[in-house]
Protein backbone atom coordinates (compact mmCIF):
# COMPACT_ATOMS: atom_id res chain seq x y z
CA UNK A 1 0.00 0.00 0.00
CA UNK A 2 3.14 2.40 0.81
CA UNK A 3 4.54 1.88 -2.79
CA UNK A 4 0.80 2.49 -4.95
CA UNK A 5 0.47 5.70 -2.58
CA UNK A 6 4.44 6.92 -3.76
CA UNK A 7 3.81 5.92 -7.02
CA UNK A 8 0.77 7.64 -7.35
CA UNK A 9 2.30 10.99 -5.93
CA UNK A 10 5.01 10.67 -8.42
CA UNK A 11 3.02 9.87 -11.36
CA UNK A 12 0.79 13.43 -10.12
CA UNK A 13 3.95 15.88 -9.70
CA UNK A 14 5.48 14.13 -13.50
CA UNK A 15 2.00 15.11 -14.97
CA UNK A 16 2.06 18.66 -13.30
CA UNK A 17 5.94 19.31 -15.02
CA UNK A 18 4.74 18.08 -18.54
CA UNK A 19 1.57 20.15 -18.25
CA UNK A 20 4.03 23.12 -16.78
CA UNK A 21 6.44 22.77 -19.98
CA UNK A 22 3.95 22.33 -22.76
CA UNK A 23 2.00 25.86 -21.06
CA UNK A 24 5.60 27.62 -21.15
CA UNK A 25 6.46 26.80 -24.63
CA UNK A 26 3.51 28.18 -26.11
CA UNK A 27 3.58 31.06 -23.83
CA UNK A 28 7.23 31.70 -25.09
CA UNK A 29 6.25 30.92 -28.57
CA UNK A 30 3.69 33.18 -28.71
CA UNK A 31 0.98 30.21 -29.93
CA UNK A 32 -1.13 30.73 -27.01
CA UNK A 33 -3.85 33.03 -27.42
CA UNK A 34 -6.79 33.52 -24.48
CA UNK A 35 -8.48 36.38 -26.37
CA UNK A 36 -11.48 35.74 -28.81
CA UNK A 37 -12.29 39.40 -29.08
CA UNK A 38 -13.13 40.94 -32.57
CA UNK A 39 -10.14 42.27 -34.72
CA UNK A 40 -9.92 44.27 -37.68
CA UNK A 41 -6.70 43.66 -40.47
CA UNK A 42 -3.99 46.33 -41.43
CA UNK A 43 -1.09 45.90 -44.15
CA UNK A 44 2.73 47.62 -43.22
CA UNK A 45 5.26 47.64 -45.70
CA UNK A 46 8.97 47.37 -44.08
CA UNK A 47 12.10 47.95 -45.82
CA UNK A 48 13.32 45.12 -43.32
CA UNK A 49 11.55 43.45 -40.44
CA UNK A 50 14.59 41.91 -39.34
CA UNK A 51 13.75 38.95 -37.10
CA UNK A 52 9.95 39.54 -37.02
CA UNK A 53 7.70 36.64 -36.46
CA UNK A 54 4.21 35.25 -37.03
CA UNK A 55 2.54 35.77 -34.15
CA UNK A 56 4.59 39.23 -32.72
CA UNK A 57 3.20 41.21 -30.80
CA UNK A 58 1.64 44.80 -31.76
CA UNK A 59 2.40 47.16 -28.91
CA UNK A 60 0.83 51.05 -28.67
CA UNK A 61 2.73 52.71 -25.39
CA UNK A 62 3.90 48.74 -24.16
CA UNK A 63 0.42 47.10 -24.24
CA UNK A 64 -0.30 44.51 -26.35
CA UNK A 65 -3.15 45.21 -28.65
CA UNK A 66 -2.55 42.97 -31.32
CA UNK A 67 -0.33 40.28 -33.12
CA UNK A 68 1.37 40.19 -36.94
CA UNK A 69 -0.96 37.29 -38.83
CA UNK A 70 1.14 37.41 -42.19
CA UNK A 71 4.40 38.41 -43.59
CA UNK A 72 5.21 38.22 -47.54
CA UNK A 73 7.41 40.04 -49.86
CA UNK A 74 5.96 42.48 -52.63
CA UNK A 75 7.71 41.42 -55.86
CA UNK A 76 7.26 44.54 -57.26
CA UNK A 77 8.77 46.80 -54.80
CA UNK A 78 10.71 44.19 -53.14
CA UNK A 79 9.40 45.28 -49.47
CA UNK A 80 7.93 43.29 -46.82
CA UNK A 81 4.36 43.28 -46.18
CA UNK A 82 3.19 43.10 -42.51
CA UNK A 83 -0.28 41.45 -41.87
CA UNK A 84 -1.46 43.09 -38.26
CA UNK A 85 -4.53 41.90 -36.84
CA UNK A 86 -5.58 44.72 -34.52
CA UNK A 87 -8.11 44.04 -31.78
CA UNK A 88 -11.49 45.98 -32.70
CA UNK A 89 -11.60 47.77 -28.94
CA UNK A 90 -8.58 49.91 -30.28
CA UNK A 91 -8.46 52.60 -32.85
CA UNK A 92 -5.43 54.00 -34.86
CA UNK A 93 -5.93 57.53 -36.05
CA UNK A 94 -4.42 56.97 -40.58
CA UNK A 95 -0.98 58.74 -39.31
CA UNK A 96 0.04 56.00 -36.88
CA UNK A 97 3.48 55.10 -37.35
CA UNK A 98 4.39 51.36 -37.33
CA UNK A 99 8.18 50.90 -35.80
CA UNK A 100 9.58 47.42 -35.85
CA UNK A 101 11.49 47.40 -32.05
CA UNK A 102 13.14 45.22 -29.96
CA UNK A 103 13.12 44.80 -26.17
CA UNK A 104 14.01 42.33 -23.52
CA UNK A 105 17.04 40.21 -22.86
CA UNK A 106 16.45 37.67 -25.61
CA UNK A 107 15.87 40.19 -27.95
CA UNK A 108 11.50 39.99 -28.53
CA UNK A 109 11.07 41.55 -31.65
CA UNK A 110 7.71 43.43 -32.05
CA UNK A 111 5.77 45.96 -33.77
CA UNK A 112 5.29 49.37 -32.13
CA UNK A 113 2.41 51.96 -32.92
CA UNK A 114 3.28 55.42 -32.15
CA UNK A 115 -0.12 57.03 -32.45
CA UNK A 116 -0.51 60.30 -34.84
CA UNK A 117 -3.31 63.26 -34.59
CA UNK A 118 -5.59 62.42 -37.49
CA UNK A 119 -9.16 62.14 -36.59
CA UNK A 120 -9.61 59.20 -39.51
CA UNK A 121 -8.89 56.06 -38.16
CA UNK A 122 -7.45 52.80 -39.40
CA UNK A 123 -10.11 50.90 -41.28
CA UNK A 124 -9.89 47.05 -41.97
CA UNK A 125 -7.99 46.26 -45.05
CA UNK A 126 -5.92 49.98 -44.54
CA UNK A 127 -2.51 50.18 -45.33
CA UNK A 128 -0.22 51.91 -42.64
CA UNK A 129 1.55 54.70 -45.22
CA UNK A 130 4.28 55.60 -42.47
CA UNK A 131 6.91 52.77 -41.01
CA UNK A 132 9.84 52.50 -39.67
CA UNK A 133 12.22 49.33 -40.52
CA UNK A 134 14.27 47.26 -38.31
CA UNK A 135 17.72 48.91 -37.20
CA UNK A 136 20.21 45.81 -38.01
CA UNK A 137 23.17 45.78 -35.91
CA UNK A 138 25.61 44.70 -38.47
CA UNK A 139 24.29 47.45 -41.05
CA UNK A 140 25.46 49.94 -37.77
CA UNK A 141 28.37 48.22 -37.36
CA UNK A 142 29.48 48.01 -40.67
CA UNK A 143 28.78 51.99 -41.25
CA UNK A 144 30.53 52.54 -38.37
CA UNK A 145 33.64 50.85 -39.48
CA UNK A 146 33.56 52.04 -42.85
CA UNK A 147 33.13 55.87 -41.67
CA UNK A 148 36.16 55.30 -39.54
CA UNK A 149 38.00 53.74 -42.13
CA UNK A 150 37.30 56.61 -44.73
CA UNK A 151 38.55 59.26 -42.01
CA UNK A 152 41.42 57.19 -41.63
CA UNK A 153 42.45 57.30 -45.35
CA UNK A 154 41.53 60.95 -45.29
CA UNK A 155 43.73 62.12 -42.37
CA UNK A 156 46.58 60.16 -43.93
CA UNK A 157 46.77 62.12 -47.32
CA UNK A 158 46.86 65.24 -45.57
Amino acid sequence: MQRATIDLWVGIFVAIGVISLVFLALKVGNLMTWSNAPSYRVEAHFDNIGGLKLRAPVKAAGVVVGRVENITLDSVSYEAIATLNIDQRYRFSKDTIASILTSGLLGEVYVGFDVGGDEETLKDGDTIIKTQSAVILEKLIGQFMLNQASSLAQGDHK
